[in-house]
């Protein structure tokens, strides 16, 4: 259940209760595709660094090692030994990442595996039965993802096809929460607007999907293709038609300046791979924008990656020893650079919810903004 605490302007300051716990937005959701964050980050490390939320991929899990065996072990949480929420993508973006492997069909989607070749059929009632499989707290609906530059007549097809899936996927859903033996009864179901970059078919989707009074609503097919500025457009435009009583949910985005502009815009729910895989290549975010460690001015730099962040990487290391360890390609200085992001996006979350709640978002998306082209002292 989504408790909307207060609003400053559009952005929200809400409290999602789950079965796995209670998620304060907005939030960033830590993405671990395959049940594990990359860069050698362990559960006990998301608990550390504030994360509230794990993300984790249907297909890929489905692929290796398996929804089957998650289930029998008991679903996601407990095979990747994490109590709280974890939302589950639907396979709906491989649709798109994988366009040529796969054939889309009315049934659902016919993929060729990215590992070995194997044929693999995933259609929305398929989608349900393993994410059920996994237990995860919320699921996604099983979607087309189409390019965000598409021709008009494509998307609007896609589109009505996608809204045909979600009405399977509600039905099927409905049915394996009250099955015997469900690994979660409890679990959650989104749906997901597309509409590519056509304000029409965007909002006409929109409203069709919040007829149907699901558990939440994402925005999907952006940040795939198309400019930051027609990204904000589209939130503009869409995110008025959708429940202000639901949580909002902007998928795959972004960097730091991203997540401050969709806040504003009324999203409540973010994920992205940026601060992971950002830190395994050195490169890491601080209030003054995001650095690449790899620069020799580095080299003998003794300050920590961010002065004053109680991540753990900064609260005992030197930007030039994590320099020396990605250099020397230790794993160390991987996992160092990913736990800081991590805990930089986290914290970032942390001082959006205070700033909505003091009524004072603008003043604070204004500075932090600005902080991110302001040079070091």
């Amino acid at each position: 259940m989504y408790t909307l605490i207060t609003r400053d302007g559009l952005a929200k300051r809400g409290r999602f209760a789950t079965v796995h716990g209670t998620i304060e937005t907005p939030v960033f959701m830590n993405v671990g595709t395959v049940g594990a964050i990359k860069g050698a980050v362990s559960t006990d490390d998301l608990k550390e660094i504030g994360t509230q939320v794990q993300l984790s991929n249907t297909y890929h899990l489905h692929v290796r090692t398996g929804d089957e065996l998650i289930r029998r072990f008991g679903g996601l949480h407990r095979f990747m030994v994490w109590d709280r929420p974890i939302l589950t993508d639907s396979g709906g973006f491989q649709v798109f990442s994988l366009a040529g492997l796969r054939r889309i069909k009315e049934e659902g989607v016919y993929f060729q595996s990215h590992i070995d070749g194997h044929h693999i059929f995933m259609g929305p009632e398929e989608s349900m039965e393993i994410q059920s499989n996994l237990g995860s707290t919320i699921a996604m609906a099983f979607d087309e993802c189409p390019p965000s530059k598409a021709e008009k007549q494509y998307i609007r097809d896609s589109v009505d096809r996608t809204t045909r899936w979600l009405a399977r996927c509600v039905n099927r859903m409905k049915e394996l929460n009250a099955a015997e033996g469900t690994v979660n009864p409890h679990q959650m179901l989104f749906g997901i607007n597309q509409g590519a970059v056509y304000d029409d078919i965007r909002i006409d989707h929109a409203r069709r999907i919040a007829e149907m009074d699901l558990d939440g609503y994402a925005v999907g097919g952006l940040a795939v293709g198309e400019s930051h500025e027609e990204m904000y457009h589209i939130l503009d435009v869409t995110v008025p038609h959708l429940p202000v009583d639901k949580p909002t949910y902007l998928m795959g985005v972004g960097t730091p300046a991203n997540i401050l502009e969709a806040v504003d815009r009324g999203v409540d729910f973010f994920d992205c791979v940026y601060p992971s895989r950002n830190g395994r290549h050195g490169h890491v975010y601080t209030r003054h924008g995001k650095i690449n460690l790899f620069n020799k001015k580095y080299e003998l730099d003794p300050r920590p990656i961010e002065p004053g962040c109680r991540c753990p990487a900064c609260r005992s290391y030197s930007r030039a020893y994590i320099r020396h360890l990605l250099k020397a390609k230790e794993m160390l200085g991987m996992r160092l650079c990913v736990l800081h992001n991590l805990y930089y996006y986290n914290h970032l979350m942390e001082d959006i919810r205070t700033a909505i709640e003091e009524h004072r978002y603008q003043a604070f998306k204004k500075s932090t903004l600005e902080g991110f082209s302001t040079p070091e002292d």
